[in-house]
């Protein structure tokens, strides 16, 4: 796991062409809007979050971020345990994100 700048987090994710962008944010911090092609899967749903972790492929790049990146971390830690080896945390998060949003 790794802590990313949002330049870093763009220019790696801009290169990888083995990545998918997690939002775990909740429904309501959703409506504020979303990074173009992310996925959502809310860290506050618990077991259910792991299970749905559990159904991802394990070997893409995931590039992770929520509101101000410390749940995103917390995703980061838990995909880890799960056997995830590429899981990229967006310091700051969607707060400080200026990048295209949706």
């Amino acid at each position: 796991m790794a802590d990313l700048s949002q330049q870093d987090w763009e220019e790696q994710l801009e290169k990888d062409t083995n990545a998918v962008i997690l939002d775990v944010r909740t429904e309501e911090e959703i409506e504020e809007g979303i990074i173009p092609n992310s996925i959502n899967i809310d860290i506050y749903k618990g077991q259910e979050f792991v299970a749905d972790l559990e159904k991802l492929d394990k070997t893409k790049n995931y590039y992770v971020y929520c509101r101000s990146g410390a749940r995103s971390g917390q995703a980061c830690a838990i995909m880890k345990s799960l056997g995830f080896d590429k899981a990229f945390n967006l310091q700051g998060g969607f707060m400080n994100w200026e990048g295209e949003t949706a």
